[in-house]
């Protein structure tokens, strides 16, 4: 399992502009580079990342195999009431990490 830091305000007024900030330990393997016997390391990425704020998303990314190990995504989003931002990262090989994360919105 993949560890994922996420660094978000937990509470915020009503209209602030937030910036929520994620790093996850991931290879993001491109399935171009050669092992140490010569044979090519299969592919192995994220290809998407999406947030949902109280269920409606507000931020996407593709991402592709000339992305770096270990991704640190940053984005901003509006604070519109109180709730829940639900991150998720989706991969190859069946890989999915998600986080969930509240915020009060005075």
């Amino acid at each position: 399992m993949s560890s994922v830091l996420v660094n978000a305000p937990r509470s915020a007024r009503r209209g602030d502009v937030i910036e929520i900030k994620t790093l996850i330990l991931h290879p993001m393997e491109s399935g171009f580079r050669a092992g140490a016997n010569g044979t090519l390391i299969p592919r192995d990425i994220i290809e998407r990342f999406t947030c949902a704020y109280n269920g409606v998303e507000v931020f996407r990314l593709a991402l592709s195999p000339a992305i770096a190990a270990n991704p640190f995504i940053a984005f901003s989003t509006v604070a519109t009431e109180t709730g829940t931002l639900v991150l998720r990262w989706t991969g190859d090989n069946g890989f999915a990490v998600e986080e969930t994360l509240s915020i009060a919105v005075e």
